[in-house]
């Protein structure tokens, strides 16, 4: 390779994306040429930067357009280092370059600006990407616990000893208990329930005899929802349903909505 043409591969280089002997020389060079070093210094940084950075979904159409705007962007030697078409050495002042001898023009950046804008999108997509993969997968586990829970529910409902008690709670909202012994779990299923104080949710509690157990969240009651407890029913004897800050308490912290015993076994 030309030396002209070994001063274009920094921006791969920064990424790691030359074939072996590509790599090769380019390393030989980078030790003679400060121009490419400091410049993939810079690119390197850059890339390290957007790696930690947070991904964001993209505008609709961004890739395509840099893809295709990528086609019509050349990237230019350093200023003052590359060559001109009979061999010989480019003019140091050469108005394309916007420098002079000890000048400071922004000519020479141009290209580096225009390479880091690619390296940004290239860089960007791979993090859109791993966001959108770890995305899917959260989706993909959430999707699987529900399934799973409305099947234990199921089970619970259909249990041959299932047994329903029924009652009704503060507001006038009605609420049923069904409690399967041979499967161990108890289903809450209400009617008529507002959607709790901004900040609350309704907290469900197992009363093991006197001892509140907490049962789990209705986080966003419908006017007929099914919640399947959390946790085995073991000894406890009903369950109680309070208003509690977001998250939930360990113990109960304001008076019961309601309170209902488990039906005769």
């Amino acid at each position: 390779m030309s030396n002209a043409e070994l001063h274009t591969l920094t921006g791969a280089y920064a990424l790691h994306a030359l074939p072996d002997t590509e790599r090769v020389a380019f390393e030989r060079h980078l030790r003679d040429c400060e121009a490419c070093a400091v410049e993939v210094r810079e690119l390197s940084e850059t890339a390290a930067r957007l790696g930690l950075a947070v991904a964001d979904t993209p505008p609709r159409g961004l890739r395509d357009r840099v893809l295709r705007e990528i086609t019509t962007v050349r990237q230019e030697s350093p200023s003052g280092i590359g060559r001109d078409r009979s061999g010989g050495a480019a003019d140091r002042g050469d108005s394309t370059t916007g420098r002079g001898a000890g000048g400071t023009g922004q000519g020479g950046r141009r290209p580096r600006y225009a390479l880091a804008a690619c390296l940004a999108a290239a860089v960007g997509f791979g993090g859109i990407a791993a966001w959108q993969h770890r995305a899917a997968q959260d989706a993909r586990q959430e999707a699987r616990a529900a399934q799973q829970q409305n099947e234990q529910l199921a089970q619970v409902l259909a249990a041959p000893d299932a047994k329903a008690s029924s009652g009704t709670m503060k507001g006038g909202a009605k609420g049923t208990v069904v409690v399967s012994q041979s499967e161990n779990r108890a289903v809450f299923m209400a009617s008529g329930m507002r959607q709790p104080p901004s900040g609350k949710v309704y907290q469900l509690w197992f009363d093991d005899r006197g001892t509140m157990r907490s049962a789990g969240l209705m986080n966003t009651p419908a006017a007929s929802d099914a919640v399947l407890l959390d946790g085995p029913v073991d000894g406890a004897s009903g369950i109680g349903i309070t208003v509690e800050p977001a998250g939930g308490s360990a113990q109960p912290t304001s008076a019961p909505l309601a309170l209902m015993n488990f039906p005769a076994a």
